[in-house]
């Protein structure tokens, strides 16, 4: 598919900073490349936001905040459902943008989109159920709660997901009544100019800001005084770094990290359903760059040999090409930097003696030549204690481990300090409740894998995050209970 890059000059006229209801050059005059992952092109130029400018999107956030706390919860809704049909509206240019920039097939990136807008309305939906309760007194007295919002929010996004975090990151902050700082990706940040352009005007002047720009930024906002909570989609390292800058003042977090996640197959599985949930649990058409990922798979030893000769036949229908192309089921690795940290941990499992079932190169085909692309990699007898089945790849490599003692793979799943997903494959009711009672990890699957539902709850044990997502305690962690005692009595 040939694509007009020039193309991508009309789409994203405003390369500036969203703040205050105005686009704004950065204080600093700072500018950053982003590039097609793909080709290897630069897409253009977008703002480097540092310190002085979260202080001015603050400051402005905090005026906005004012008014669109005083806005009827009902009246946010439909600001919200107007948000949710303009992006439906421009899915072809945001998938487009989505794919150019962060280097996903762009059939996938399209139902990305739709996630974002689905966002929205799901929040919108919600707004009534921001509840408080009434606590039993004596006669002459009432108590009771309330909910209020917390203030200035700030939500920093990660790359795999350029567009759906950027856009229903704010989605339950604006709907609980605050004030919303979104920082789109450095690597993927033009998805998220195009959606203050294209919401932006609907929201009071304030109430909601995007600053791209790097890590400056990002530290600005997570210590500054008056942002009251940050949010983060990102890596373990990042996750304490966010909680340690948003000790200064106590503010609220809400981290979502990493994963290195567990697919158990008990021996009664279907090892054709186990082979295809292999390979979309590793969600190799996002190159495997996604936290709920499963990328160690436990094959118990009565079906190993059958499930991997399956793997390896299923997995040549995944096939990285360019983004752009609506044929492509796989696209380029985000940057050249995550490439070659890829390679670098194929290259260790080699040399620690896994054994390379399939994949492991650059693709041959031409015009992937200039791109970050890996081929779907598969690595059989991996043991615990090698580095691809301990540390969190974020990249197409699966790691195929053997068991058959039941307790001796429940130890090794939940010995890592992840615990974000599990997907468990077995037709035995016992022992799928007694997996899923027994690991460590905040979304369980069994007999599926990496499907999310509106309304159910995500996030993880241990060092894979705080809080839940995508549920109505997402909307209440936006919030702060408050009681009110009232004496009506006339005594004391």
């Amino acid at each position: 598919m040939t694509v007009d890059f020039a193309r991508l000059d009309d789409l994203i006229p405003n390369r500036a900073l969203y703040y205050g209801g105005e686009w704004h050059a950065p204080l600093g005059g700072g500018m950053t490349e982003t590039i097609d992952p793909s080709t290897g092109k630069i897409l253009g130029h977008v703002p480097l936001a540092m310190q002085a400018d979260a202080e001015a999107a603050i400051a402005a956030a905090c005026e906005g905040f004012k008014v669109w706390r005083r806005v009827a919860p009902i009246e946010r809704a439909k600001v919200l459902r107007e948000i949710a049909r303009i992006i439906r509206d421009n899915i072809d240019d945001l998938a487009l943008i989505d794919a150019m920039d962060g280097g996903n097939p762009i059939t996938k990136v399209r139902a990305d989109v739709l996630q974002g807008a689905a966002r929205f309305d799901y929040f919108a939906g919600l707004i009534t159920e921001m509840k408080g309760d009434s606590i039993p007194g004596r006669d002459g007295t009432l108590t009771f709660t309330q909910r209020e919002p917390l203030g200035v929010v700030a939500r920093i996004v990660a790359y795999n997901h350029p567009f759906m975090f950027s856009s229903s990151r704010m989605a339950a902050p604006l709907a609980a009544g605050n004030a919303c700082i979104i920082k789109p990706p450095e690597q993927a940040p033009l998805s998220g100019l195009k959606l203050a352009e294209l919401v932006g005007h609907l929201l009071p002047a304030g109430a909601f800001s995007l600053l791209t720009g790097g890590r400056e930024v990002g530290e600005a906002l997570a210590t500054h005084d008056d942002v009251a909570m940050i949010g983060l989609v990102g890596s373990v390292p990042t996750g304490k770094a966010v909680m340690r800058a948003a000790s200064g003042n106590l503010k609220h977090v809400l981290l979502e990290l990493g994963g290195k996640n567990a697919l158990v197959a008990f021996p009664d599985a279907d090892p054709d359903a186990v082979a295809d949930a292999m390979i979309d649990g590793m969600n190799f058409t996002w190159c495997g760059q996604s936290c709920g990922s499963t990328s160690r798979a436990f094959l118990h030893r009565d079906i190993h040999d059958d499930v991997l000769a399956k793997v390896v036949d299923k997995i040549g229908k995944v096939r990285p090409g360019l983004p752009t192309d609506p044929a492509t089921s796989m696209g380029a690795l985000i940057n050249r930097a995550q490439y070659d940290r890829v390679m670098d941990f194929i290259a260790g499992a080699k040399a620690e003696g896994a054994r390379l079932l399939v994949g492991g190169k650059h693709p041959k085909a031409a015009e992937l030549a200039d791109g970050c692309f890996i081929e779907p990699t598969v690595f059989a007898d991996v043991t615990p204690a090698m580095r691809i089945a301990r540390e969190e790849i974020f990249g197409p490599v699966l790691s195929v481990l053997k068991w058959d003692d039941e307790d001796a793979v429940l130890t090794e799943v939940n010995a890592l300090d992840f615990g974000l997903t599990c997907a468990i494959w077995t037709n035995d009711l016992a022992k799928a409740h007694r997996m899923a009672a027994s690991v460590e990890a905040g979304y369980v699957w069994i007999n599926e894998v990496s499907k999310h539902f509106a309304g159910a709850p995500f996030g993880g044990y241990k060092l894979s995050g705080v809080g839940r997502e995508e549920c109505l305690g997402e909307l209440m962690e936006f919030t702060q209970e408050k009681t009110i005692h009232v004496n009506f009595s006339g005594h004391r």
